[in-house]
């Protein structure tokens, strides 16, 4: 499907053994009476080891011949990320939830099972062996699947070195996407973005020597609903002719994280066979350096036909986002989400695991805010706050790419993509670092899919129980016998 090279589903063994050892799933509050409750060789080990029954913890139990299994301690039984330290924590082998789960701790246990099994080991020889769970019973296997090969794909592409990860490559994995779900890909090329009216998608990325695109998936009935997903795919950002310091340069494989992210949400969306006609479009590029780069203080002119002055070559992700936004509008898609990671200014204000979201609905984000909850996928609204437009103000453009100083950036960023689209268009805009600089179970250092269950979660309520609309034509025949039955 990508560069992944261990799927999800190798996290999972289909059936016990009889070298399966049980996990017993325990909470805080129940911890006292199951450990008073356990054979006197595991209280006096729990004793011996000092274990601790705080949420998340695990531990190892002995017997005569080996171990004897394994306890995990939660404080809250859903909380899929209590889970997710056990594949690392736990030896390898084979492990059996014990007792029976309900449905929601059998979903909470396999998913944080399969994210914290991830690893990115593409140029390794050495492999990192892996502790196997078992399926519990009641778990949605499909989803599950679903859900952490998206997140999988994501972290994947975001991994892959820029040597290995520019805009032809990421096309490249779009495409198997599309094969594998039986989905529509095209991609528009090196100057045929001109002639095709894609300019600044175009002007970003032609002073590298790999060519920009402009990817496009299609996928689903035209009946359906239409959600169009839009992602910043900057497969590596110097800066440009404002070049970045080496420090800020670093990270700069990442500055494709809003293209990974839409194309593992695609993923789930396919996978799940959600009544939607979706759309993807990528901008792909890399911002580099040549006698033909885009110089600061330079004129473009976009796609919708509004004139942009290059307040900063290194704003150069919303510019190839804003010909990809007004091309979305153009179908008038019942929603828009586009993914970018797009200021530092967001991450000053949030961090850097929290993406920032902008709406043009509230009741949009009220969705998607309880989506969120519901998930633990952490977001956070920023406002679209109209005064602050004046400073994208230009003498010589319509409008300037950056503002006129360096407070609130994520803001005057979100404005800036507004300005290409409908101000009727159900919007969702999220800036993310899409990158994990510390470990935490189950989201180890590296690239990362934030806001991906939270997204999902969102579209399964809106879009789940869709019924499609009928045809004109069905719609009259149905009239038709209405009227001979009276």
């Amino acid at each position: 499907m990508s560069s992944t090279y261990f799927t999800s589903a190798q996290s999972f063994a289909t059936k016990r053994s009889a070298k399966t050892l049980p996990l017993f799933v325990v909470s805080t509050l129940d911890f006292d009476d199951w450990k008073n409750s356990a054979p006197a060789s595991i209280k006096e080990w729990l004793q011996v080891s000092r274990f601790q029954s705080r949420g998340g913890a695990s531990c190892l139990l002995p017997s005569e011949s080996g171990p004897a299994g394994a306890v995990i301690v939660v404080d809250e039984p859903t909380d899929l990320w209590q889970y997710a330290g056990l594949p690392l924590s736990l030896p390898e082998g084979t492990y059996e939830a014990e007792p029976e789960l309900s449905p929601e701790i059998a979903q909470a246990l396999s998913l944080g099972w399969a994210l914290g099994s991830y690893r990115f080991e593409r140029y390794k020889k050495a492999k990192t062996s892996r502790a196997l769970l078992v399926w519990p019973e009641l778990a949605d296997k499909k989803t599950i699947l679903a859900l952490s090969d998206g997140i999988y794909l994501g972290r994947d592409l975001v991994n892959t070195p820029a040597s290995d990860m520019g805009p032809e490559e990421l096309a490249g994995a779009a495409k198997a996407l599309a094969k594998k779900h039986n989905a529509q890909c095209t991609v528009i090329t090196g100057d045929s973005l001109i002639r095709k009216n894609y300019p600044m998608i175009h002007a970003v990325g032609r002073a590298s020597v790999r060519a920009p695109r402009l990817i496009d998936l299609n996928w689903g009935k035209k009946t359906h609903p239409r959600l169009t997903l839009v992602g910043k795919g900057v497969c590596f950002d110097t800066g440009g002719l404002d070049m970045k310091p080496g420090q800020y340069m670093k990270l700069m494989k990442k500055d494709m994280g809003g293209a990974a992210l839409v194309l593992g949400l695609a993923h789930v969306i396919m996978s799940r066979k959600l009544p939607i006609q979706l759309r993807i479009l990528i901008p792909a590029v890399e911002n580099s350096v040549d006698g033909n780069a885009m110089r600061p203080l330079d004129v473009l002119t976009s796609r919708k036909g509004v004139t942009v002055e290059v307040g900063d070559t290194d704003a150069e992700g919303r510019l190839v986002l804003a010909d990809a936004l007004f091309e979305a509008s153009s179908q008038k898609p019942d929603l828009i989400v586009d993914a970018a990671t797009l200021t530092g200014a967001a991450r000053v204000a949030l961090g850097t695991s929290m993406p920032a979201i902008f709406c043009q609905k509230s009741e949009t984000w009220a969705d998607l805010e309880k989506a969120s909850s519901e998930t633990m996928d952490p977001l956070w609204r920023l406002p679209l706050h109209a005064p602050y437009r004046k400073k994208l103000r230009s003498k010589v453009a319509d409008i300037s790419n950056i503002g006129t100083d360096g407070f609130g950036g994520a803001i005057t960023a979100a404005l800036f993509l507004q300005e290409f689209l409908p101000k009727d268009a159900d919007w969702i805009h999220m800036d993310t670092m899409g990158y994990n600089l510390d470990h935490r179970p189950g989201r180890p250092p590296g690239g990362e899919a934030l806001g991906l269950l939270a997204l999902d979660r969102m579209l399964v309520e809106r879009y789940g129980n869709h019924a499609p609309t009928p045809s004109k034509k069905k719609k009259a025949v149905t009239q038709q016998k209405k009227k001979a039955q009276r």
